[in-house]
């Protein structure tokens, strides 16, 4: 059908849908200031430098001169700054033992094996040795014993007393010629003389380093304050 007269075929223009009002911006979230790094911590306080007993430094060159080679130890406070030496010693294999026994065991290892041993101890674990001693002495294998001592003189701890009282003859009974070093100009010295005579006798050796010498261990409490 025709369009009426007058009118327009086309359809009126429809107008422009609105445009949705701008979205202002969001805010920005207000900057937040830098945390604040925590003060520098000062470097905790050193204790006051270990100085070297005296008798570290030349038994350590003695069991260098006495050709020893292998050093088997359990941790022992008096012999630490001597063990501590030797590991950083290449001329060395330092062996950490879970028993003293097993070092027994070691010095004859390395006796077989063309080497010569000293087992590092302190005078409690001399009680754990006693069977084991009788292989040094059965099969004259020689090694050097270097027992620190306790329950001497001064001693705080009662369970260290019977050792303290016992090692020397215990060893001597199972077969090893005991020697002993009462001060700290001695220890070398009985060192080399008895890496020299054990050796040479086949025969195994013992320095026992009195108490007196590596110092009496302290208690918290040993001074009368409440523990």
């Amino acid at each position: 059908m025709s369009p009426a007269p007058g009118t327009s075929s086309q359809r009126p223009a429809q107008p422009a849908p609105e445009s949705s009002p701008a979205q202002p911006a969001p805010e920005s979230s207000p900057a937040q200031p830098a945390p604040e790094s925590s003060p520098a911590q000062p470097a905790p306080e050193s204790g006051p430098a270990e100085t070297d007993p005296g008798w570290v430094r030349p038994t350590h060159r003695a069991l260098v001169d006495a050709g020893i080679t292998v050093i088997g130890h359990v941790p022992d406070g008096g012999l630490s700054r001597l063990i501590a030496g030797l590991e950083a010693d290449d001329r060395f294999a330092v062996v950490r033992l879970t028993s003293e026994q097993e070092g027994v065991a070691l010095v004859a290892g390395a006796w077989l094996g063309g080497g010569r041993a000293a087992l590092l101890m302190q005078s409690s674990g001399v009680g754990n040795c006693i069977n084991m001693l009788s292989l040094l002495a059965t099969c004259r294998v020689p090694g050097l014993l270097l027992v620190t001592m306790r329950g001497q003189e001064g001693e705080a701890n009662p369970w260290q007393l019977p050792m303290g009282r016992a090692a020397g003859d215990s060893m001597a009974l199972m077969g090893v010629d005991v020697r002993r070093a009462t001060s700290s100009d001695e220890v070398a010295a009985a060192v080399t003389r008895a890496c020299a005579d054990g050796f040479a006798a086949r025969r195994a050796t013992a320095v026992l380093i009195d108490q007196q010498v590596i110092g009496i261990k302290k208690f918290r409490g040993d001074d009368g304050a409440k523990p």
